[in-house]
């Protein structure tokens, strides 16, 4: 057997013997991806880089209402169809009008129902994009599309929160760059946050809504880990410099040491129990279901705090094909607190000023019945609101016309909105590339408009 061949027969031998606590942090995705090439021993990937374009963000919080929130129930409001009950569409199907009462807020007048008061509350701070549309009604297209740019799941592309970390590297080093609490598990899965042809060490990590993250190990087995990953990693890098080793090795070398370091942080940090009880009370934490988007907006602040560079957390349940109006009072009340308070938190604390938050869904909802009480599928024309660092405060860009049926006004399809966002994270879309498979790859693949109208 050859000296590599032996080598690396030892080093798979020693992953399962003593890796278990760490092989899925090490190891999910690295094999067969094809990070560029590094010859110096000491090059970190995930160390951060200055944007190469000004900006004042350098974290983005996405909360991520899954299923299609109905925006002209929530915050867009639309006159016509409260008068137009009972009426035909345009578009075909009967205008329904919202059972619930809308009204202005705060000095920029930004309607919404009775659904969001908190929310409404921070009018002025927010900044509406209202003429999105996308390309497929069906969620787990529109899902994959809105994270990674691709509706095809087949043609796996590397999600946004994976190019920024590519793009922009990672503020602690002592912590995943990318986080996913809450993760899908339909709609395309670890698709929405995997890193697909970029180094793995791209990827986003998950964790539960209760805090608990995979394969993180107590601290009372730290000095036997200790030595089991120096001895592992003694194989790691005698097998990185026989010639033909695999790219993945310097992933697989990485992800041990952040798992490792990550033993001591990441537990403590993500433990809100010790949080004041003023804290607890104003973000609505509770046990269960009930309380599961406020624990994920908490532990967001302390992750952002942290400088992880890219948090989403994802509130399910938006698909109101039926029970739209009992089902809209439950999901809100689940979200419209928390947000607020997170809100609040980031400013209070300093960190609106540096964090970019985003809210909203794959695609929206019609102004028409679709049943006794629900409303079907929407693409052609959709609101989402974004927070913070970048974007102007109390704006409204766009608009859908009279029902809020299609976007007629600063129309913004999903592509236009990723080159959107990386330039307010000061990245130009255009350049932000990776050579996979004989060409040059893209978030938003040929096509893309920053609109920077909404930028402050």
């Amino acid at each position: 057997m050859s000296k590599q061949k032996h080598l690396l027969t030892g080093r798979r031998s020693l992953l399962r013997a003593a890796g278990a606590g760490f092989g899925h942090m090490a190891l999910a995705g690295l094999i067969g991806s094809q990070p560029q090439k590094a010859s110096a021993a000491d090059f970190n990937p995930l160390a951060p880089k200055l944007p190469p374009l000004p900006t004042k963000v350098k974290r983005v919080i996405f909360l991520f209402m899954e299923g299609a929130i109905s925006t002209v129930d929530t915050f867009e409001y639309k006159s016509e169809i409260q008068k137009r009950d009972g009426q035909s569409s345009p578009g075909g199907g009967t205008i329904t009008a919202s059972k619930f009462k809308f009204k202005q807020h705060g000095k920029s007048g930004a309607w919404f129902s009775e659904l969001m008061p908190n929310i409404a509350t921070h009018s002025d701070e927010l900044c509406f994009i209202r003429g999105l549309y996308t390309d497929t009604p069906a969620h787990p297209q529109a899902v994959v599309q809105l994270h990674t740019g691709s509706t095809n799941a087949a043609l796996t592309r590397p999600s946004w929160g994976s190019w920024l970390l590519y793009g922009l590297g990672s503020e602690n080093q002592d912590l995943p760059g990318y986080i996913v609490i809450n993760p899908p598990v339909d709609f395309g899965g670890a698709i929405n946050y995997g890193s697909a042809f970029l180094p793995a060490y791209y990827q986003g990590t998950a964790i539960s809504d209760l805090g608990y993250m995979p394969n993180i190990r107590a601290a009372a087995e730290k000095n036997l880990q200790r030595q089991q990953i120096d001895l592992i990693q003694d194989f790691n890098h005698s097998f990185r410099a026989e010639r033909g080793a695999p790219d993945a090795v310097d992933g697989v070398i990485r992800s041990y040491e952040l798992a490792f370091r990550m033993q001591d942080k990441v537990p403590r940090l993500l433990d809100i129990s010790k949080e004041p009880q003023e804290t607890l009370d104003a973000y609505g934490v509770k046990p269960g279901i009930e309380g599961s988007f406020a624990r994920q907006c908490l532990m967001a602040r302390k992750l952002s705090e942290a400088g992880v560079r890219f948090v989403e957390i994802r509130q399910p349940g938006w698909d109101h094909h039926q029970n739209l109006h009992e089902g809209l009072i439950q999901q809100s009340r689940r979200v419209d607190q928390a947000t607020s308070a997170l809100l609040t938190d980031l400013r209070e604390r300093g960190l609106l000023e540096e964090t970019l938050v985003l809210f909203g869904s794959e695609f929206g909802r019609l102004p028409t019945a679709q049943g006794p009480d629900g409303r079907d599928h929407n693409v052609t024309g959709y609101s989402m609101f974004l927070a913070g660092a970048g974007v102007k405060k109390a704006f409204s860009y766009g608009a859908t016309d009279e029902l809020g049926l299609k976007a007629v006004e600063g129309r913004m399809h999903m592509d236009d909105l990723h080159a959107t966002l990386l330039a307010l994270m000061g990245l130009d879309h255009e350049k932000l590339t990776y050579r996979y498979a004989g060409r040059d790859f893209r978030l938003t693949n040929v096509a893309g408009v920053v609109q920077q109208e909404i930028f402050s």
